[in-house]
Parts: structure tokens; C-alpha cells; sequence
């Protein structure tokens, strides 16, 4: 049997014991790439960890809820994650564009709103500032995230870049959101904490766990410490890389990156 660990935290320890406790009554909801999938130079390479969802198919009939919340289009996690056709993942909901679209496991229903305007004006910009530092453009349908990773020196692209693309944002009416070598313009107002707790008050979750790996998902962890506030225990849990070291310090678990998150959802597995 696995060993599950112990959050640094009381609040994170509290956490855990009524996830333990109480299964039935909990929320369990994941980032994707950096999170339950290593992250890669290619975003259309990236696959879960091999261990990620036979775990969360054991782990999903005996909790209330569980869901993937992640930047990327919903369907798009749906096939790279491979959480289609899985009967044990029926209640799985994924949360795309930051919790702007949705795709249920049990209906296989896809709700997604249209592009925004902004992103299609600066979409033939964007692609000329990535073309320059031999960045990459990834689409996501109502976001465009430049990735740096394959660029020749890619923390020198993210530096090169940053400026121009805020510049973009701001005249288009976007959000610009630094992650792990990656910078996206997206519409204002979508983030993961919204999402979050409204999945939570949509279930009525009396536990929240959450876990992620960048700075996107600092919302996320601030919504668990506002669910706290009101007497719903939580566990943030890091998906640890040097890359975002101080997001350990917003959290309450830090593991070692998505096949530490793979090991600890094993264990829980077997806990529960």
C-alpha cells in the first residue's frame, strides 16, 4: 500500500482527514498539463501519467465529485488525458478555458462559448511576435498561448515577448497570464478559483482538494482558503517543479511533479 503524505499545513491536515473521513462528501478537482500530465516542449504531445487515470477511475464512484480544470480547450484534455470511454469516470467534469466550457463524462455534452473578438484581432500579430523567437502558438478556441519552450533560448523569448503581448492584451480588452514558459491572452473574468467554487456550491462539496502546478492556479488555491474561511475544509496540493518554485508556499502538499501527483492519487486510491 502507498504512503499518503502529510500536508505541512494544519489546515491542509484537516483537509485531508475529512477527505478521508467523508469521501462521499468531497470534491476532488485537477489542473492537466504540469498536473496529471508531464509537461512537454509539444502541447499536443502531452498524455496523463500512465498511473493518473486508472487512480482517478478507482477513486472517482467513491467521492462526490470530480473534475479537470485547465487553460486548454475541454475536449482537447478529454482526448490528451484519455478520460473518454472509462464506465468508473461517469461523474467527471471537465472545466476547459478556465471554466468557460464544459464537457460531462456522462453525456459526453460539450457547452463552449465563441471566440471572442480580441483574440481574433490579434491573432495575426500574435503569430508574427511568436514567429520572431521561434516560439509556438497554440489556439485554444477563445485563448492564444504563445509557448517559449521550443525557442532557442526560451526564457529569453518569455522576456521578449511579455512586454509586447501585455501591450496586445491591454488594447484588445485581454487578460495576459504568464505561466511555465508560456504566455496567454485570454478574455478577462475566467479563472480557475471562479470555477472551483462554483463546482463546489453546484455539488455541495463539504471537501475541496485541488491541485496544479503554475500560476494559473493560484486563484484555485485562494478559492480553498476562502471555502476555509466559511467551514469547508480543503487541501491544496503543488505539483512541485523549480521552474514555479513559490507555489509551494500557496499550498499545503507539495509533491514531485505530476508522477508525485500520480503516486499520491495511487495512495489515496488505496485509502479510501
Amino acid at each position: 500500500m502507498g504512503t499518503l503524505p502529510v500536508p505541512a499545513t494544519d489546515e491542509g491536515r484537516a483537509g485531508l482527514a475529512s477527505l478521508l473521513n467523508r469521501p462521499d462528501r468531497a470534491l476532488l478537482a485537477f489542473d492537466f498539463d504540469g498536473t496529471l500530465a508531464p509537461i512537454v516542449a509539444d502541447p499536443a504531445q502531452a498524455r496523463a501519467h500512465p498511473d493518473a487515470v486508472p487512480a482517478l477511475a478507482r477513486i472517482a464512484p467513491k467521492i462526490a465529485a470530480l473534475a479537470v480544470i485547465t487553460g486548454r480547450p475541454a475536449d482537447t484534455v478529454v482526448r490528451l488525458g484519455g478520460f473518454d470511454g472509462h464506465p468508473e469516470l461517469a461523474g467527471l467534469t471537465v472545466l476547459g478555458a478556465y471554466g468557460a466550457e464544459r464537457w460531462d463524462a456522462a453525456t459526453g455534452e460539450l457547452i463552449a462559448p465563441e471566440p471572442p473578438p480580441g483574440i481574433a484581432a490579434v491573432r495575426a500579430e500574435v503569430d508574427e511576435l511568436a514567429a520572431r523567437t521561434g516560439s509556438h502558438v497554440e489556439d485554444k478556441r477563445i485563448a492564444l498561448a504563445v509557448h517559449t519552450r521550443r525557442a532557442a533560448d526560451p526564457e529569453a523569448a518569455f522576456e521578449e515577448l511579455s512586454a509586447p503581448l501585455r501591450r496586445l492584451a491591454d488594447d484588445h480588452g485581454l487578460t495576459l497570464e504568464p505561466g511555465r514558459m508560456v504566455l496567454e491572452l485570454r478574455p478577462p473574468g475566467m479563472d480557475k478559483g471562479t470555477a472551483l467554487t462554483e463546482l463546489a456550491r453546484a455539488t455541495g462539496a463539504e471537501c475541496v482538494l485541488y491541485g496544479g502546478d503554475d500560476l494559473g492556479d493560484l486563484p484555485a488555491f485562494e478559492a480553498i482558503a476562502r471555502l476555509r474561511a466559511v467551514g469547508i475544509p480543503g487541501l491544496r496540493v503543488c505539483s512541485g517543479s523549480q521552474e514555479v518554485a513559490r507555489l509551494a508556499a500557496a499550498t499545503d502538499l507539495t509533491v514531485d511533479g505530476p508522477e508525485g501527483v500520480a503516486a499520491f492519487l495511487v495512495a489515496l486510491a488505496e485509502r479510501i
